[in-house]
Order: C-alpha cells, then sequence, then structure tokens
C-alpha cells in the first residue's frame, strides 16, 4: 500500500489522480491533500477518501474547511507553510506535484528534502530551479517520476536503457487551438478561443500556455533537467493527433515512441505504480480509428516561447526562472482581458531583457529573481493598458 499526497487535489491533474486511485483502492491511499481556493471540492474530496490531513492555503477559507469536516478524524491546517511541513509526514511514500506554477517549488524540496518520491506535475519546479533540485535529489537519493505526458513518455522509453546514452529527444506537441495560425490571424483572437485545446481537458493555466506553445517552452526546459541532455539534444514535432507522446532517439540511429490516446490518467498511473504496470480499464488506443499519423515542424516565428526556451538553456542561471514568473504573469493577464494573446510574447521577451541576470544563483536568489520578474511584468502589462 503506497500513501500519497496530492499537492493540488482540485485541479485538473489532481482530479484525474483521485480517480486512479479509487480505482485501486488495494494499492493507494490518500494521506494528504491540498487546494488554495476551491474548499468546496476539497471538502468533498476529504469527506470521500477520508486522509489523514488536508491543507487550504488560502487562510481565508480555512474555517469553512474545518468546520465542514469536524465531524470526521482529519487534521485540517491553512497556508503555504502547512503544507510545506505536512508533506514531511512520515506516513507519506509519493509526493504529486500538481500546483499550478512557482508555488510547487517549496513543497517539493521540502518533499524532497524529506526523502519521498517525486510525481512530478508542476514543471516549474524544475524550469525554475533544474540545478539546485537536480543536486538536491542526488544527495537525498530522490527519484523523481515525471507526470507530464511528454516525459512520462521518455522516461518510459529509457527504462532498460540505462546504459544507452540518448542521442535526441523529440518532445511531441499538438500545436494547440491555433496551429497553422499566422500572426496576423493572432492579432484578435479571444480567450475562450485559446482555451478549447484540440485534444487534452487542463486547468486554464495550462490551457493557455499550449495555444502559446509556451507548455513546450517549459518541456524543453524540464527535459534538460530530468533526463540530463543539451540544447541540441531537444526538439520539438508537432504532432496534431497526441498519439506519439514522445520519442527517445539513441546511438545506433534506432528510436522509441511511447504511445496511447491523449489521457493524462495513464502517465499519473504509471508514475504512482512504477516499476509495475498495473492493468487499467482505460480506453485502449487502436490503429485503424487513426489511419493517418502526421508530423510537422513547429512554427517557431510565430509562438516565440520555443525561441526563448533554448536561449534560457544557453544562457543558464536565472533566465529561465525569469522566463517562467513572466508568463506566469502575462497568462493571468490574459485570461483577465487585460492583454492579447500575442503580446504574453511581449511580456516575457520584455522582462528577460530587463530583469537581473545571475549566472550562479542560490535557492534565495530565485525567490528574488521570481519576485522581480513578477513586477517588471506588471509594470510592462500597466504601460500597455495606459
Amino acid at each position: 500500500m503506497k500513501r500519497i499526497a496530492i499537492l493540488g487535489s482540485t485541479g485538473s491533474i489532481g482530479t484525474q489522480a483521485l480517480e486512479v486511485i479509487q480505482a485501486h483502492p488495494e494499492k493507494f491511499e490518500i494521506d494528504l491533500l491540498t487546494a488554495h481556493n476551491n474548499a468546496d471540492l476539497l471538502i468533498s474530496q476529504a469527506i470521500a477518501f477520508n486522509p489523514n490531513t488536508v491543507v487550504i492555503s488560502n487562510e481565508d477559507h480555512y474555517v469553512r474547511v474545518k468546520d465542514a469536516l469536524a465531524h470526521l478524524p482529519i487534521k485540517v491546517f491553512a497556508g503555504a507553510d502547512a503544507i510545506v511541513q505536512c508533506v514531511c509526514s512520515d506516513e507519506i511514500d509519493i509526493v504529486l506535484t500538481a500546483q499550478v506554477g512557482f508555488s510547487g517549488l517549496r513543497p517539493t524540496i521540502a518533499a524532497i528534502q524529506a526523502g519521498k518520491t517525486i510525481a512530478l506535475a508542476n514543471k516549474e519546479t524544475l524550469v525554475v530551479a533544474g540545478d539546485y533540485i537536480s543536486s538536491l535529489c542526488v544527495k537525498h537519493n530522490v527519484k523523481i517520476i515525471p507526470v507530464d505526458s511528454e516525459h512520462s513518455a521518455i522516461y518510459q522509453c529509457l527504462v532498460g536503457e540505462y546504459s544507452n546514452p540518448v542521442e535526441k529527444i523529440y518532445l511531441t506537441a499538438s500545436g494547440g487551438p491555433f496551429r497553422g495560425r499566422t500572426r496576423s490571424e493572432l492579432e484578435s483572437v479571444t480567450k475562450a478561443q485559446a482555451l478549447k485545446h484540440p485534444n487534452w481537458t487542463m486547468g486554464a493555466k495550462i490551457t493557455i500556455d499550449s495555444a502559446s506553445l509556451m507548455n513546450k517552452a517549459l518541456e524543453i526546459i524540464e527535459a534538460k533537467w530530468l533526463f540530463g541532455l543539451d540544447a541540441t539534444q531537444i526538439d520539438v514535432i508537432v504532432h496534431p493527433q497526441s498519439i506519439i507522446h514522445s520519442i527517445a532517439q539513441f546511438g545506433d540511429g534506432s528510436m522509441k515512441a511511447q504511445m496511447g490516446l491523449p489521457d493524462m490518467k495513464l502517465p499519473i498511473h504509471y508514475a504512482f505504480t512504477y516499476p509495475e504496470r498495473v492493468v487499467t480499464d482505460f480506453p485502449r488506443f487502436n490503429f485503424l480509428n487513426y489511419p493517418q499519423l502526421s508530423f510537422e515542424a513547429p512554427d517557431r516565428a510565430t509562438f516565440k516561447g520555443l525561441d526563448f526556451a533554448y536561449y534560457c538553456l544557453q544562457e543558464g542561471g536565472n533566465m529561465a526562472c525569469i522566463m517562467n514568473a513572466a508568463n506566469e504573469v502575462a497568462n493571468a493577464a490574459f485570461l483577465r482581458d487585460e492583454i492579447k494573446f500575442l503580446q504574453i510574447y511581449d511580456i516575457v521577451e520584455g522582462t528577460m531583457e530587463r530583469a537581473s541576470f545571475l549566472a550562479k544563483p542560490n535557492i534565495s536568489n530565485y525567490y528574488e529573481s521570481d519576485q522581480e520578474s513578477r513586477e517588471i511584468a506588471h509594470e510592462l502589462i500597466k504601460k500597455r493598458q495606459e
């Protein structure tokens, strides 16, 4: 029986993880559930799964959650510090980090220091502080099992290949709702259009990132740290059907691809059950339903985020931290209808040009850099509104 903590249980990844756990009560047990604002869903999840602890990070909701669960033997806490403390419980075996954005960094660090296996859905943790996180995992002998479909695919392709170095990986991208659109066509796209992903059901932040391909930019940087690759070994290819989730290429020229229907429950399930492959009732892929699988190069001139990622790998230091912070601010501004879609790139690029660059940041520098970058991004947005 594996005891699991889900950080961000009310989000898309968190709710699907609970479905996976519910299907295998003989293998998994919930110890900790956390959420930021969605108190009602957190309460419902706690009643259904009876975890040891729940944490609502927005302290304004604490009394409501505590009162709603008062009749159950569940400890209730509030605040970001409480998440960091609770994730270190001796009862927890696996921590699924499914919080959105930079907020996942602190609890992930704490979980690694406590020796927990990390099921990583929060790619920003490695984007922001990949060098530090990688060193920390080595120090504490901690395994990170990626939950992103693309990185899970590469991870699965590399099982059994430990002595065979990777020559190159191909991260696949659906292309999102705006695949094939020109910059002029993207000038007037709306939030509603950007939120209609053709293949995946995700939260608003990651859906907008997928529409702009900033999500793929983050994945490029994440792949560098997960698999010990340099920029020349990481490529992106657009695959609209989202059946091949990513590809690993080896020195002899052979390639391995992990395939399946676009369903996030599969990489979640794999992360929880690794190294086993436990039988599921998930829908099966049928080649006859997909007689053609197509591939094309991404339009890097229109979707500029990919070039931002390679620039971050070239510069190193805190540049990826700057990019991530600016993107989080710009993404949220677009969702509030404060900027246009293409201005997301302008905000990110402008912040990367202005923020203080540090070649060898320490962990405190990452927090300072994130704060400075957010302030710059907000200033750039404000200037566009004047």
